[in-house]
């Protein structure tokens, strides 16, 4: 049986400006369920969100308070970020990226999405007429709103339709309508954990540096393709798949939220390729002053004006915590596996009852157990089975939301709790049985 009410969901969609829990976004439908439960004392079991479910690390903490009793506070930080982060960062991609980018090259900002959002704004003015952006889909929604503010033009390509011996033709083909600046893609994928292999990476660095594109990628999810043994070990093979192995035109966004569940300190690092960072671009000068230099457009022209750098203290604590990991005494991978336990115990209840994964492979086979997957049910829309889904206490996000040309919702594993698992059995049993599964 249903656990909320047509009515009172239609109610709560009212008082929150909400046209309807299908079409909401990932925070209304955050605000949504949490309504729900203010309203009813009746709990969601909360898929929507893609905020971490695990404690932050503690060496991130510890690091931070000392910081603060050692006096940061009472100073600006540099707009291009603290030395100590800065070198901590280099020897980290070095450690697990197996990537010579010196301290110079990496740029601290306030989460990843400040560093998608400034190196969208940088790509989109380097050269003029040519600003259009290349999805790869589906997609990380909140980046199309971050280009709707910029005022930047985009289209986006279901990576599962050029898949293939053509990928790279198809991906040419997608980009003849246009003059496009740069690809934005997430690797592992947000929704659908597909991963892009080796060979589709050297594909994509192949047209970009045939075209003058760069390629900004996502790496939020860092080694957390747990298929792949041996991720996340220092120095040591092998290393999680990345565009800047293949071409110098690549900008690498790495989240604190996600590898140390460091989420509410909004900390992430943007890695600009050491030769892109030096080029000069006429149009970035003329906007900006100064040389046209790619990277101090980004810093100074760009990102010091929105977040006039980041938190001192917060550097500090991801600092520690790079710098660990770099050591071989934090095991990040280890920590966030719990994400891949839980996927599993989640799509095994799911697909017991009658529901199939709608990104089910990828070249690497069938997509592993993580932070998000996709579901299906067969005869809904990605609208429904949204709507449909919160009747019954589950939360989810619309496919339509990602970008995605399929039918389904997106799940996160992160905010599932132990003890959740037996209600949300009995949950989707129950939708199961009045939806003719």
């Amino acid at each position: 049986m249903r656990v909320y009410s047509e009515a009172l969901m239609a109610e709560l969609c009212s008082r929150n400006n909400i046209v309807s829990p299908g079409k909401a976004t990932i925070m209304d439908c955050a605000k949504l369920s949490s309504c729900l439960e203010k309203e009813t004392g009746i709990p969601v079991i909360h898929m929507e969100l893609g905020s971490p479910g695990l404690a932050p690390n503690r060496i991130g903490v510890e690091a931070e308070k000392a910081a603060l009793d050692a006096g940061v506070g009472s100073k600006y930080p540099p707009t291009d970020g603290l030395p100590v982060l800065k070198n901590a960062a280099s020897r980290f991609i070095k450690a697990f990226l197996d990537l010579d980018v010196d301290a110079r090259y990496c740029i601290p900002t306030t989460g990843s999405m400040l560093g998608a959002f400034g190196a969208l704004a940088a790509t989109s003015q380097c050269v003029p007429g040519h600003r259009k952006v290349l999805v790869l889909e589906p997609s990380f929604s909140a980046n199309k709103q971050q280009m709707a503010i910029l005022d930047i033009p985009w289209k986006g390509v279901e990576v599962a339709d050029l898949r293939g011996p053509y990928f790279k033709d198809r991906l040419l083909e997608a980009l003849s309508d246009d003059n496009y600046a740069a690809i934005i893609y997430s690797n592992p994928n947000n929704p659908s954990w597909m991963c892009l292999s080796e060979d589709e990476l050297k594909d994509i660095a192949a047209v970009a540096d045939a075209l003058g594109i760069i390629v900004i990628e996502d790496l939020a999810y860092f080694c957390m393709d747990l298929r792949k043994s041996g991720l996340g070990v220092p120095y040591v093979e092998p290393y999680p798949p990345t565009i800047a192995r293949y071409t110098w035109r690549y900008l690498l966004l790495l989240s604190a939220s996600k590898i140390f569940s460091y989420a509410g300190q909004r900390i992430g690092i943007l890695c600009v390729s050491p030769r892109l960072y030096n080029e000069q671009y006429p149009a970035l000068a003329k906007r900006y002053g100064g040389s046209g230099l790619f990277g101090l457009a980004i810093t100074g022209g760009i990102l010091d004006m929105i977040t006039s750098g980041c938190t001192a203290s917060t550097q500090w604590g991801l600092a520690a915590m790079l710098d660990k990991s770099c050591e071989g005494s934090l095991d990040f991978v280890n920590d966030i596996s719990e994400y891949g336990r839980r996927a599993a115990r989640m799509k095994e209840i799911f697909l017991r009852h009658g529901f199939t994964i709608s990104y089910e492979s990828d070249p690497s086979g069938r997509i592993g157990d993580g932070f998000f997957f996709t579901l299906s049910y067969h005869g809904m829309d990605s609208a429904t089975l949204v709507e449909e889904l919160l009747a019954y206490g589950v939360s989810t996000v619309s496919l339509d939301k990602m970008g995605s040309v399929r039918q389904g919702v997106r799940v996160c594993s992160s905010r599932i709790s132990n003890d959740q698992f037996d209600l949300l059995d009995e949950r989707i049993a129950a939708f199961a049985a009045d939806h003719g599964a």
